[in-house]
């Protein structure tokens, strides 16, 4: 039998935390950041958290389910 690939794209866009959480980048962080507030740009730049509704598809793109 073939081992399972993980999905590499996904492999370099989230990462799992110790208690199972999915975290990725958030977006909106790379250009024109002169209209976007100080406060928006700070908190753009912590990890976001995978929702609920995409838990199951991510998980299946890391190979975790």
């Amino acid at each position: 039998m073939p081992k399972v690939k993980t999905n590499s794209s996904a492999k370099k866009r989230f990462k799992v935390t110790a208690t199972g959480k999915i975290t990725h980048q958030k977006s909106f962080k790379r250009h024109i950041l002169t209209k976007k507030s100080k406060k928006r740009k700070r908190a753009l730049g912590k990890d976001g958290l995978v929702s609920k509704s995409h838990m199951n598809f991510v998980k299946r793109l890391l190979r975790l389910k």
